[in-house]
């Protein structure tokens, strides 16, 4: 199989996985929707963008994340999440992107690495719209096909070893949460 094939077939892959959103709502991680209690612990900063923008539109016009539509664009994800969705993105700063080892990205953003950014990046994304208040501990599958740890504390949410220090970013297509650290799948 070719490096195109193969991308293809991981965005297959991925919109197969927006398809069953609904069977990934029964995972304990991800939501019970109903409103917790207020003593429930969870960033609830938000970035004021209209809501009539997509994921990607709203991220860039923050303006704290050039380095993720970089990515999202040099990986060929910009158009998937563009679309109808809902996604919910964890979405690494600028910031979380130059703590990355030197040199890490700039071999990322080579064309020849386009699979394991792919990678990287879809497992930074959730099927469904997840909000805050239903977050709660435990492992939630990825798009990009494996689970990733979420920890709901006193201390606020941990997305693997990532903290949320945004949350309920909304966008026409899904939410984002601000995380501070770029988040790596085991494999």
């Amino acid at each position: 199989m070719n490096t195109q094939n193969i991308s293809m077939f991981k965005r297959a892959i991925a919109v197969l996985g927006l398809v069953g959103t609904s069977a990934f709502f029964g995972l304990p991680a991800v939501a019970n929707f109903y409103q917790k209690s207020s003593t429930q612990p969870v960033v609830n900063q938000t970035i004021q963008i209209a809501q009539s923008q997509d994921i990607v539109a709203t991220a860039t016009e923050a303006g704290q994340f050039n380095t993720l539509a970089a990515a999202l664009k040099a990986a060929g994800l910009v158009e998937t999440l563009q679309g109808d969705g809902p996604f919910t993105v964890f979405a690494p700063t600028d910031k979380a992107f130059a703590a990355l080892p030197e040199g890490t990205l700039q071999e990322l953003l080579k064309p020849e690495n386009k699979d394991q950014l792919v990678q990287i990046l879809t497992y930074h994304v959730v099927p469904g719209k997840v909000m805050s208040g239903d977050l709660e501990s435990g492992m939630v599958k990825t798009v990009e096909g494996s689970k990733v740890n979420v920890k709901v504390s006193n201390a606020g949410v941990m997305v693997g070893d990532a903290k949320v220090v945004k949350a309920d970013v909304p966008a026409s297509n899904g939410v984002i949460h601000v995380i501070d650290t770029v988040i790596l799948p085991s494999n």
